[in-house]
């Protein structure tokens, strides 16, 4: 009979962690913000400014909207950015619904459509 008692305070404990694990992983989920790049007016031209007064985190996510005929997202080095030119191997985005996970630091994105970049639509963001 103890031995049965044993085993049920066990899986109770197993239990236990189980929920504290979903908990958690809950919590880490809802830390995370989702910002829309350039907020109502979308991925557009000007919206190299609009990241200015928001606060960004490490897994935040950003979300791109845009026409996808006439646009793209591209995740940019510092020197892509500073020459609005696509390094070989950047990620290209082409949904025109796309969601990107910031990383620490500063994360850089451009439309690589001749003369997008130029015209500001790119951004700079950076997460803590």
């Amino acid at each position: 009979m103890a031995q049965q008692q044993g085993r049920g305070s066990g899986a109770v404990v197993v239990l236990a962690a189980a929920v504290l694990l979903c908990v958690l992983l809950h919590a880490h989920v809802a830390e995370s913000a989702v910002f829309t790049v350039g907020d109502r007016g979308g991925w557009s031209f000007n919206t190299n400014t609009w990241t200015n007064g928001k606060r960004f985190k490490a897994g935040d996510v950003l979300v791109f909207k845009y026409d996808s005929t006439a646009h793209n997202v591209v995740a940019v080095n510092a020197a892509g950015y500073k020459t609005a030119r696509r390094p070989r191997g950047a990620k290209v985005y082409n949904s025109g619904n796309d969601r990107v996970t910031l990383a620490r630091g500063t994360n850089y994105f451009i439309c690589s459509i001749p003369g997008h970049c130029q015209a500001g639509m790119k951004v700079a963001v950076t997460a803590a």
